[in-house]
């Protein structure tokens, strides 16, 4: 299938390359032949069987060469065609050396092979340096042989490496793992498997048992050093997928190596588990210390307004005391005397006497004194807004498990700032303390060099990490030196919780708490990347050009926005507020209307699960899944195995439906084993091949470029006892969100399952990066849910233009360029803040060998904004990205106010967004809920929804394609402005129910990719 972009792109000769052709032969015949060639070896890196090159390649190098519809493609001579191979070789530069070529490939594939193990992706990087040294490429079946045979090689030396460092006790502990008790017929290798719950306090402690259990089966780092760390995931992740009794058929040395693996991994996992727990529990903790404190209040309401009462009476009666006595203040009959008799004032001390006699009258009547003092001490101590006195009592519970878990994992301090750390191993010492005080400095024994004991002071500095209100609580004015080590605890755990998330802490031997600053690369690695990759992403490449260049763009910007503020009708300044008016959306016209209801008349009635097998036929999507070993797959009919486990996944009717309604033809067994081979990785895969597909169609360039794209979340339920489900304030529900980055083509470009309770913003740059279509956009679009101001810097790095729609965005700060700068029109925009440009100029190293990192995929882009959306007094990467995130955000407000375009556009590419999580919910028919505790499974869910409903999208849109051509063809006009406004959302034409039958038939015909709407030409050839 050869779309017409295709075509114009890759097979239009240039004038050069035909004067080339005609200057190497005569022969009509024989120049197409050289041309064919030429044009196909460009876009495929090998010349193919002249009867394989379709006829519409051949017939568009035929016109463009202005040969008549007689010159036909034929295999020349074996003489011919090897001269004709010598020309395109010499003009391209090609080497054409069969040892050489092999030699580069197997060098590509043994490099590759340390960090990578999936077949498919060591040819990938095999082909890609083959390319890169401009070989020509062999056949696939030598670089398959090639690959399997390496890895092989390279496994297998693994393995051996492995089990030689293992001892008797290890591999007995390792066995253990396998043995299947005969009550509960679980393993321990099963148990292992289990998924952290929901982060209750019980659950805590079990999964704190659990990673006591992995630890004490052995030293797995020292076991697998030397491992790359992409095979111990892949080791582990073929051990996940296999049960214990197949685990004890493998052999020895693999067994062992994938058990070692797989021990590794989960230990790393549960330490992920544990810590995400602790802070769960200290927020939850905090929550009820908040909700304490609102019950208080309410409970003491009555009280307090009944103390103000008495407060009030008591003002009356020192305000009557201090009246002169017997001053009359008019007459009987209400007129004022017109000499009032003087009256002599009372002296200070009858004033004194008289108003003590009253106000002791006054609180003996309101209940007397003692009563009194107790009622105001039970409200004074809740009438402000600290909670914290209160959190004691409901950490109580939690005190043994918090500090089984500071003793169960080892932290390490990020920057150079250690008072937490230093106050969590203050706190380990006085674990057993039992005293209401315990002493700011305390001497403790730890072993010295020689392994003597040593006496070693402790002394914990709660003035350099806890607030005011904390220290309020922690000290009591008359035990100087001491500290209240109830509230103690409870402040350092909490602040402990807070440097976790923003990432000042983090926990050895984890993944998602890992420190961050050893998985990015070293500057001295960086510094040789940083030309190529500022010019991939348009920047300057040096710390002063950078500054420079984003001060000069906003200052213009907002020059350019305050000039045009007369003529700018939408932007409104009332009271120096900012308002923008609302715009009407373009309606469609009337001959869009026609042509849509002429399109869907044409469209076929087809089932959906003809559409994914027919998808499966043509696009081959199903080949990225099989076993976990890399192994082809042993299974009878796998593309239909393949297809009703996308089926049965994608809409959530699970196997046993599935399997129910095909009356016999699968079992649920069949259906479940076909879910092992499928990872996400997998998934993605080969959701990639149907957008692939579906780029090369013409009509999806009519639905745009490519180059916007727009990210947004959809709440999908699940099931309560998982540690991802939240309840989701947003959305009104309980479960977990599938993100989705839908290109303005309207297919899905990448899909996640994240929890409800993150900032969407984290999770925004990773599906860009993480896409590996032949779709890649530059300009990203989403709800106020998809900014925050490090993801603007770090997109900026990275070469994307994140524009989102900022809901209350005029209640945002406008930063100035510089505090000299004033504006005739927009001033009262900004405030006093400007840019701090020497901030981000200081900090040019830490943005580059970040961006730098994730690019080269070292480092998560997640992992890093999950840190840095938690603010942070000590990181100082976190100030630079915030500050460069100022500026860009401040010049995307800044165009968000002055361009109408730009506003339609974000409108019209999140409407699409919104439109597929409908079309994507409407596939997902086998109900609301994903009844599955797994996270792993829950992605992978959503997943299988993006797939099928990419498939249907590719699908209706070869119907569209047929349809239009067919109008056209019947003389009919059909304007491509119009085609654009047709959705291929369609589901009218959709069957999801009734019998479900698999029809393994091959498609007749391939679809058609081009659009025939003459006279209007979509593509015309390139010069």
């Amino acid at each position: 299938m050869v779309s017409a972009r295709e075509l114009a792109e890759a097979f239009s000769p240039t004038e050069a390359e035909v004067e080339w052709a005609r200057g190497r032969t005569q022969d009509e015949n024989h120049q197409l032949a050289l041309m064919v060639w030429l044009k196909a070896y460009q876009r495929l890196g090998y010349f193919p069987k002249v009867e394989d090159v379709p006829a519409a390649v051949v017939g568009h190098v035929r016109g463009a060469l202005g040969l008549g519809d007689d010159v036909e493609l034929e295999r020349a001579a074996a003489r011919s065609a090897k001269r004709h191979r010598e020309f395109v070789r010499k003009r391209l530069g090609v080497v054409y050396d069969a040892p050489q070529v092999r030699q580069v490939a197997e060098e590509a594939i043994r490099r590759a092979v340390q960090s990578k193990d999936d077949p498919a992706d060591l040819i990938n990087v095999a082909l890609e340096e083959l390319v890169r040294q401009r070989c020509e490429l062999p056949g696939y079946s030598t670089l398959d042989t090639m690959a399997a045979s390496i890895r092989t090689e390279v496994n297998t030396g693994f393995f051996q490496t492995v089990a030689e460092r293992l001892d008797a006790g290890a591999r007995s502990r390792l066995a253990r793992l396998l043995v299947v008790d005969p009550v509960t017929r679980r393993s321990e290798f099963d148990r292992l498997k289990d998924v952290a719950k929901a982060a209750s306090l019980s659950k805590f402690k079990q999964r704190l048992a659990l990673l006591a259990d992995i630890e004490a089966i052995g030293p797995t780092g020292v076991w697998l050093q030397g491992v790359p760390l992409g095979k111990v995931g892949h080791f582990a992740g073929e051990a996940h997928v296999t049960d214990a009794a197949d685990m004890r058929k493998v052999g020895e040395d693999k067994r062992l190596t994938l058990l070692a693996c797989f021990v590794h991994t989960a230990a790393t996992g549960v330490r992920d588990d544990v810590v995400t727990m602790f802070c769960k529990r200290i927020a939850a903790i905090h929550k009820r210390g908040r909700d304490h404190l609102e019950a208080l209040r309410e409970a003491h309401r009555a009280e307090s307004e009944r103390l103000l009462e008495v407060f009030g009476d008591v003002l009356s009666v020192v305000q009557e005391a201090a009246s002169p006595a017997g001053a009359p203040t008019g007459l009987g009959d209400g007129t004022v005397a017109s000499d009032p008799v003087p009256v002599a004032l009372p002296t200070a001390q009858e004033v004194a006497e008289r108003a003590g006699r009253m106000v002791l009258k006054t609180l003996e009547q309101a209940g007397g004194l003692e009563a009194l003092v107790g009622a105001h001490e039970a409200v004074s101590a809740h009438h402000g807004n600290n909670y914290l006195p209160l959190l004691d009592q409901h950490y109580r519970s939690h005190r043994s498990a918090l500090f089984t878990l500071v003793d169960a994992i080892e932290l390490e301090a990020t920057t150079a700032e250690r008072s937490v750390l230093e106050a969590v191993e203050f706190l380990r010492e006085l674990r057993g303390a039992k005293a209401a005080f315990v002493p700011e400095e305390i001497t403790v024994e730890r072993p010295g060099p020689a392994g003597e004991s040593a006496q070693v002071r402790l002394r914990i500095e709660v003035e350099a990490f806890a607030s005011g209100q904390w220290r309020k609580i922690l000290r009591d004015s008359s035990r100087p030196g001491m500290l209240v080590r109830r509230h103690l605890e409870v402040c350092v755990f909490s602040y402990l919780a807070a440097e976790l998330r923003s990432g000042d802490l983090a926990v050895v031997g984890s993944d998602s708490y890992a420190n961050l600053h050893d998985q990015l690369m070293s500057w001295q690695e960086c510094r040789p990347l940083v030309p190529a990759f500022c010019a991939q992403a348009g920047i300057p490449a040096t710390a002063a050009a950078l500054t420079a260049h984003y001060r000069d763009k906003l200052a213009a910007i907002a020059a350019a926005v305050d000039a045009g503020y007369p003529a700018n009708t939408d932007l409104l300044l009332e009271g120096g507020r900012p308002v923008l008016r609302r715009r009407k959306g373009a309606e469609r016209r009337p001959s869009a209307l026609a042509l849509e209801a002429a399109i869907h008349d044409r469209l076929p009635q087809r089932a959906l699960l003809d559409i994914l097998t027919r998808t499966a036929y043509l696009l081959k999507w199903h080949r990225h899944f099989g076993p976990a070993s890399g192994s082809d797959p042993k299974i009878r009919d796998a593309m239909a195995r393949y297809v009703l486990t996308a089926f049965a996944h994608g809409t959530l009717l699970g196997p046993a439906q599935v399997a129910a309604h095909m009356r016999g033809l699968v079992s649920v067994h069949e259906l479940s084993l076909g879910n092992k081979h499928a990872n996400a990785t997998k998934v993605d895969k080969a959701s990639v091949d149907v957008v692939n597909a579906f780029n090369k169609l013409d009509v999806a360039s009519v639905w745009g470029d490519g180059k916007t794209v727009a990210a947004d979340g959809s709440q999908i339920d699940t099931w309560e006892n998982n540690l991802l489900a939240e309840t989701s304030i947003r959305y009104g529900g309980y479960g977990g969100i599938a993100y989705r980055h839908i290109s303005n083509t309207y297919v899905a470009l990448f899909s996640r399952f994240i929890p409800c309770g993150v900032w969407e913003a984290v999770y925004i740059i990773d599906g860009l990066l993480k896409n590996t279509s032949d779709i890649q956009p530059d300009t990203i679009h989403a709800d106020t849910q998809g900014q925050a101001l490090p993801v603007f810097g770090l997109g900026a790095l990275l070469g994307f233009d994140l524009l989102p729609r900022i809901r209350n965005w005029h209640d945002l700060i406008f930063y100035r360029p510089d505090a000299g700068t004033r504006y005739q029109h927009i001033d009262s925009l900004f405030g006093d803040d400007t840019i701090d440009w020497d901030l981000i100029e200081t900090h040019w190293t830490d943005l580059l060998r970040t961006a730098i990192s994730i690019r080269e995929n070292k480092l998560s882009s997640v992992t890093l904004l999950r840190r840095l959306g938690n603010h942070s007094r000590k990181n100082r990467l976190y100030r630079a990205f915030r500050e460069l995130g100022r500026a860009i955000r401040t010049i995307t407000l800044l165009r968000y106010l002055s361009e109408p375009q730009l506003r339609d556009q974000i409108t019209a590419v999140t409407n699409r967004t919104e439109a597929f999580h409908g079309f994507a919910g409407w596939l997902m028919f086998g109900g609301k809920l994903i009844g599955h505790n797994d996270p792993d499974h829950q992605e992978k869910v959503v997943k299988f929804n993006e797939l099928i409903a990419n498939c249907v999208i590719y699908s209706n849109a070869c119907d569209i394609t047929d349809a239009a051509n067919a109008i056209a063809a019947e003389g009919h006009p059909v304007d491509t402005d119009d085609l654009a406004t047709i959705s291929p959302y369609i589901t009218h034409t959709i069957r999801r129910f009734g019998n479900w039958t698999l029809d393994l038939t091959p498609p007749g015909q391939a679809p058609t990719t081009r659009l025939d709407l003459e006279p209007r030409v979509l593509f015309a050839p390139s010069t």
